[in-house]
């Protein structure tokens, strides 16, 4: 009986997790640009983009350390995401640095905000 009331949460837990974003997604896609939304973070290096179906690596270009600077403002630790809105150009050519199948270009930033904060009440461990 235990066994089934585990199974039962974990379904439920899968469920209501897997729907949390739909706010986060592709909006359009058009002349090889596309419009993402989704959690971003740059840390030690590297970039990512997290939309509710779809992890993208991003290219280190000038525009990504300009959308850096505006995400500043919004973080309280270096790891924290925040959540973006931008237009570029998604490819999944191989790459050197970037390891993820899915990667973009950001050519221009629609909007830099503060992310839904789910993890309100998170103890992290270490510095």
């Amino acid at each position: 009986m235990k066994k089934l009331g585990v199974l039962i949460l974990c379904i439920s837990l899968f469920v209501s997790c897997k729907n949390d974003n739909k706010s986060n997604e592709i909006i359009y896609q058009d002349d090889d640009l596309t419009l993402l939304k989704g959690e971003f973070v740059y840390y030690d290096g590297a970039a990512v983009l997290q939309t509710s179906t779809e992890i993208y690596g991003v290219f280190l270009t000038d525009k990504l350390e300009e959308l850096n600077k505006q995400a500043e403002a919004f973080k309280n630790h270096k790891t924290d995401m925040v959540t973006i809105e931008i237009r570029g150009k998604v490819s999944q050519e191989k790459d050197e640095k970037i390891l993820w199948e899915n990667k973009v270009e950001i050519l221009k930033i629609i909007s830099v905000k503060p992310a839904n904060n789910q993890n309100e009440g998170l103890i992290k461990l270490g510095s």
